[in-house]
């Protein structure tokens, strides 16, 4: 692991994105609730609000973290047969929280394909990435294009 020891402590967020693309029927059971597998959306928020937790057991060398807020927010777009993953995640420390936002999003997605892919095998995770963050001695990063 990288030292931080040196590095001030201050409040830093990030938020990560992420998109599972599907077909229009599978997206459509999601918004209904009547998939097999019950509440996607929720089920898949919860799974990645917990993998936020738990990321410096996934991702080796990554710090672990005493996470003061994580919030994952899923939003459908019926226009484009997809549903949109949000991944936000704050501390008070010496490191960033990036790992912790990407992790929220990509573990929200493979949870909501889990759930979906009895109906739906075509559906793809895309466009994981930083949106946005802040704190730290490199100061605030905002993704072109990002709001």
């Amino acid at each position: 692991m990288v030292d931080v020891s040196a590095k001030r402590v201050t409040v830093r967020e990030a938020v990560a994105r992420g998109v599972v693309a599907m077909q229009p029927r599978t997206l459509a059971q999601i918004a209904a609730g009547t998939l097999p597998k019950g509440d996607v959306l929720a089920v898949a928020r919860l799974a990645g609000i917990m993998a936020a937790k738990r990321t410096a057991e996934l991702i080796p060398l990554c710090h672990p973290l005493p996470l003061s807020h994580v919030d994952v927010s899923l939003a459908v777009d019926t226009a484009r047969a997809r549903v949109t993953i949000e991944g936000r995640a704050r501390v008070e420390a010496r490191t960033g929280v990036e790992m912790e936002a990407l992790t929220a999003v990509a573990v929200a997605g493979l949870t909501l394909y889990d759930m979906c892919k009895a109906v739906d095998r075509t559906m793809t995770l895309e466009q994981v990435r930083l949106v946005r963050k802040t704190g730290g001695r490199s100061g605030t990063f905002v993704r072109a294009g990002e709001r």
